[in-house]
Order: C-alpha cells, then structure tokens, then sequence
C-alpha cells in the first residue's frame, strides 16, 4: 500500500496545527492506513505491520502513541468489542454518509457495522441527542453505538 500525501485529505494538516501537533510520516502513515485499508477495525498490531511494509523504521510503541494522540484528537475512534484489543478506525461524524452503528457476535467476535438506519431509528436518537444536550446543557457532537449478541450463523448452531 502507497504512503504519501493523499489527494482531498489536506483537513489532517489543519486539525493537527489546530491541536498542536505536527503531521508527521507515521502520523500520516496510520492515517492512510485506516482510510486506505480494507480491513476495518483494525488492532494497532495490524496498523503497525502494514505500516511497517513501507516505514519499517516506524515502531510498535510509535503506532500505540499516535493511536492515542489521533483517539484524543477525535480523529479516531477506540473501541472494545470483548475480544481482548482495541480496535480502531477513522472518525465520522453523525451526519457524515459514512456514520454507522455496531452489531458485536458475542461468540465469534464478528463485527457488523451497519449504516442502514430507519427511520424510527434516526427520530428516537435525535429526541435522544436533543433530550440529553438539553439535561446537561452538553453539545453532542457524535456518539457510538454497539450492540451486542449473535449472529445468524452462531444463533443457527445453538
């Protein structure tokens, strides 16, 4: 997988300056590899061996403190599906086309993400989002959701 600037991501730059950060070649690199790969949520040990294809002078402890500084920044999310890893991938935010919800098997571990909202779905978390934001007087600006239990394939073999 090519590393290097890529084309229409020039926002990265902005967002860095604007935390304080620089933009550097691992940073990039761990950028490109989640919105390049086609595996999603994936391990930082999995960033960490695609990055290395091509920076192989970028360590395992570089990937885990860049993975924390983009988590911090919001430009990635962390997540904990009980499988022992935290598994990462690129932010998007709610009204973002790429937006989506998980479905976590809790005995296979597949992740389902899933994008395809209805729309009860979409009125009950806007009165949600609405209701708390007003409680807390708190400005939401993204949330995540997992649920959790069995796929079809483990729920058939039971």
């Amino acid at each position: 997988m090519p590393y290097g600037k890529c084309q229409g991501h020039g926002w990265w730059q902005g967002k860095f300056r604007g935390c304080g950060y620089r933009i550097t070649a691992a940073r990039e690199a761990v950028l490109n590899t989640l919105m390049l790969s086609e595996e999603k949520h994936m391990s930082a040990e999995e960033i960490y061996l695609s990055v290395h294809e091509n920076n192989p002078a970028v360590g395992l402890t570089t990937i885990y403190r860049t993975l924390e500084i983009l988590n911090d920044m919001g430009m990635v999310f962390k997540f904990d599906f009980g499988d022992g890893r935290a598994r990462y991938e690129l932010a998007s935010g709610t009204d973002d086309e790429n937006h989506h919800h998980h479905l976590v098997c809790t005995a296979c571990k597949k992740i389902i993400d899933y994008k395809e909202f209805i729309d009860d779905e979409l009125e009950l978390l806007r009165k949600t989002e609405k209701g708390l934001s007003e409680k807390y007087n708190f400005t939401i600006n993204t949330h995540l959701i997992q649920f959790y239990g069995l796929c079809e394939d483990c729920r058939d073999t039971r």
